[in-house]
């Protein structure tokens, strides 16, 4: 098939490209700068609020493009994090909806902040929307990509968790921590984590496109979560060190504000539905997707 994925030169846009090139599908990257080359994809296309998108050819869609959220969520942050997955996310369905031949699907990156702080309860697919900024940020950018269902197209959308993998998401920004031994869980350590490893994802994006059965919400995450203590005692037995350093809730709220909350609230989310098409992980514990990752 012919994939444009929007956001191709991120990590997890490289990491789909790469896949659906070595699966012998044609991969259009879209990018502010047309002229770069991006891995995994054949050829770039321009992607730019001021030009019209060129969807030409692409049978499917996956859309990624959107704000980093890590970081300290001030006013302008907040905006470019809305605006961001608002206005990227109505360019590619009023771009697909105008097409002469338009896409048969399109893949849309969610994130699973839409469920807010879950405690204690497991939550799938078919659980009602929680609360704080994510969450409605999430609820915006679904209703966006939702335009397309109303035209005939089929929508899937991932709701993201924690990305494991070698070359950015979480452990980018972990394993140079760890690796002194100066790693620690977040707070008291009980808040559940919901993970995935990056071929996962990669697979479960391919899955919803090449399967015509899969539609709507798909939790892009592993069977297992696992509580933060966990997560840290992990990482550091892969690692070899230890983990005595740990950052308490208060010091996480001084410094980063509005944002401590997605390190600090539960995200206990599994991917009912996509168990249920019979998508077959690959890393489906997190002893398995540490080792690979971390090249043990």
């Amino acid at each position: 098939m012919n994939i444009g994925i929007t956001g191709a030169s991120g990590f997890i846009g490289q990491s789909i490209a790469g896949l659906a090139t070595r699966q012998g599908h044609h991969v259009v990257g879209f990018s502010r700068n047309p002229e770069r080359r991006i891995a995994g994809c054949a050829q770039t296309r321009l992607f730019s609020p001021e030009e019209k998108l060129d969807l030409s050819g692409c049978q499917a869609v996956v859309h990624l493009a959107g704000e980093n959220v890590f970081g300290l969520w001030t006013a302008d942050k907040r905006k470019r994090i809305l605006e961001s997955r608002r206005s990227t996310t109505r360019r590619v369905v009023d771009a697909m909806l105008n097409s002469s031949t338009p896409p048969k699907v399109l893949v849309c990156a969610s994130a699973i902040g839409y469920y807010g702080d879950t405690g204690e309860c497991e939550t799938n697919e078919s659980a009602p929307p929680g609360g704080g900024f994510l969450s409605e940020v999430t609820q915006i950018w679904e209703e966006e990509a939702e335009r397309a269902a109303g035209q005939g197209i089929r929508v899937v959308k991932l709701r993201i968790s924690i990305v494991l993998g070698r070359q950015g998401g979480a452990l980018q920004r972990m394993l140079p921590i760890f690796r002194l031994g100066l790693g620690g869980r977040l707070g008291d350590g009980q808040q559940w984590v919901s993970w995935i490893h990056q071929g996962d994802l990669s697979r479960l994006a391919l899955f919803a496109i090449e399967d015509p059965r899969v539609e709507g919400i798909l939790n892009a995450c592993a069977p297992e979560p696992v509580r933060n203590q966990e997560l840290t005692n992990d990482l550091a037995k892969v690692l070899h060190r230890p983990a005595l350093f740990p950052v308490p809730a208060i010091l996480l709220r001084s410094v980063l504000g509005e944002f401590s909350r997605e390190l600090l609230d539960s995200k206990r989310v599994v991917p009912k539905r996509a168990l249920d098409y019979g998508f077959k992980f690959q890393y489906p514990t997190l002893e398995t997707a540490l080792n690979e990752v971390v090249g043990r």
